[in-house]
């Protein structure tokens, strides 16, 4: 398969891949864990498909190379492009910026230029890459000027761009100096996917009113008769395949066991997440601690576990955020803890699936309480794992699941009392309540899984190149 050009085309950040030295020095590449790769491999096997993204290794060059049957192509960076392209404007800009400017984002040119030159390079490559007429699918937020590069270049290409993270107001998007760039790069797709129709509408209204298009609800109308699509769709997970795994001896023998750990409390809390400032870690810790505190929950009858999973741990919020957080819960399990019994169990540290599985099942309060969320599929995966209709899920309103998992107890994380409250009534609620809620969520996740997600955008993406040519412009 390699040097051949491929029909089916995604770029993305990282290639779907990590690399693992072997004892003997030798180097082997694993699939990556994560829902776009399950949901995309079938596809790209199918259509012979390629994935080009970076290694994850700087001022290294490798060539392409076959993974199960799917095409890899890195694509270099240098350490400096790492630090002002990834580091700097991706997540010291963009990130900050389309999280409702929880931390204030910052502007550097530099950053942006670095953000061009690497963006053209991705472009470049899926031109060499993609056979004619292919169709080619950009994620994200790091590669939003890519969509317009590679029509440049390959105009006869199929292009779809999704954004896994939401996209912000006018009021906040004005902010960015690049802004007119960024808008002019996502136009150059045939179809611009969100997670959630709002989204959808703000870039819609920006490009009207910053770029001058004209637009009808989900379609802008470009001066050379080409049409763009913004749309929504929801990203999801394997739900069938966490409902499997959560089903297996080994994983139900761990949920056990880590109960037993905790000292079998009366109820397990649980919080999984990146180690982000988006993530609202604080809020539902301080409004956990409270309740101990207050006396409305006994430390012998429940437990807190918290993982915060490393992350951009080079850039200077994430180190504060993880020294405010170590603060946070020592000062919390000091105050109120007890030998042999403490309230919170922070864990900073990744975990495979199967151990991730055995948390959802010992949990019988799940907690994701994010200040912006694109959509969390942390909240989806442990609607997946309660195929026995137990557990509750404490939801922000503020992620973009709240907008599907309408059972869930939904909170203002910003409001401290509101989450206690909710907190409280997840815990005391009856078993026939627990599982009226727990039923609605799961019948949504099993129904709407990362399968009909991707197969919802690429069906539109073929049917809106096909009716390109049908399509009239607006009168006025």
């Amino acid at each position: 398969m390699a040097g051949s050009l491929a029909e089916f085309v995604v770029i993305a950040n990282r290639l779907p891949v990590d690399r693992f030295i072997e004892p003997g020095g030798g180097t082997t590449w694993r699939t990556s864990p994560g829902g776009l790769v399950t949901a995309l491999e079938p596809v790209m096997r199918r259509k012979g498909g390629a994935w080009i993204g970076w290694h994850g290794a700087p001022d290294e060059k490798l060539k392409p190379f076959d993974h199960d049957g799917v095409r890899l192509v890195p694509v270099p960076l240098s350490g400096q492009e790492v630090r002002e392209y990834y580091e700097g404007f991706s997540n010291g800009t963009l990130w900050p910026l389309y999280h409702d400017v929880i931390a204030p984002p910052e502007f550097h040119r530099e950053w942006w230029d670095s953000y061009v030159t690497v963006n053209r390079r991705f472009a470049e490559k899926a031109a060499r890459v993609a056979r004619r007429n292919a169709t080619v699918w950009v994620q994200d937020y790091q590669l939003q000027l890519v969509p317009a590069m590679l029509r440049d270049l390959r105009p006869d290409l199929r292009i779809g761009f999704f954004l896994h993270i939401p996209f912000p107001p006018r009021e906040l998007f004005s902010q960015l100096p690049w802004r007119r760039q960024i808008l002019e790069g996502l136009m150059g797709a045939d179809l611009v996917g969100f997670q959630l129709p709002g989204a959808a509408q703000n870039f819609v209204r920006l490009v009207r009113e910053r770029v001058g298009h004209k637009t009808h609800r989900d379609t802008v109308y470009l001066p050379d008769g080409r049409t763009v699509l913004a749309r929504s769709y929801p990203i999801s997970i394997d739900a069938a395949g966490f409902e499997e795994l959560a089903r297996t001896d080994a994983v139900e023998a761990r949920a056990k066991e880590i109960r037993q750990s905790l000292g079998d409390p009366k109820h397990v809390l649980l919080g999984i997440d990146r180690l982000d400032y988006t993530k609202g870690l604080r809020q539902r810790l301080r409004a956990f601690g409270e309740l101990i505190t207050e006396g409305s929950v006994d430390v012998d009858d429940a437990v807190f576990v918290q993982v915060a999973t490393p992350s951009r741990e080079r850039v200077d919020q994430y180190r504060l955020l993880r020294d405010d957080i170590d603060r946070l819960v020592g000062r919390i399990n000091g105050d109120v803890g007890r030998i042999g019994q403490q309230p919170i169990t922070y864990l900073h540290a990744s975990y495979p699936r199967e151990e991730m599985a055995a948390l959802y099942r010992a949990a019988d309060v799940m907690v994701v309480t994010p200040l912006r969320d694109g959509m969390n599929l942390v909240a989806k995966e442990y609607v997946a794992c309660r195929y026995d209709d137990c557990g509750s899920l404490v939801l922000s309103e503020f992620a973009g699941a709240a907008a599907e998992l309408r059972s869930a107890y939904r909170v203002n994380p910003y409001d401290i009392n509101g989450v206690k409250t909710a907190l409280l009534d997840a815990m005391r609620a009856d078993d026939r309540e627990t599982a009226r809620r727990m039923k609605a969520m799961r019948k949504h996740v099993l129904e709407h899984d990362i399968d009909h997600w991707a197969s919802a955008f690429i069906d539109e993406l073929t049917a809106s190149r096909e009716k390109h040519g049908k399509r009239t412009r607006p009168v006025g």
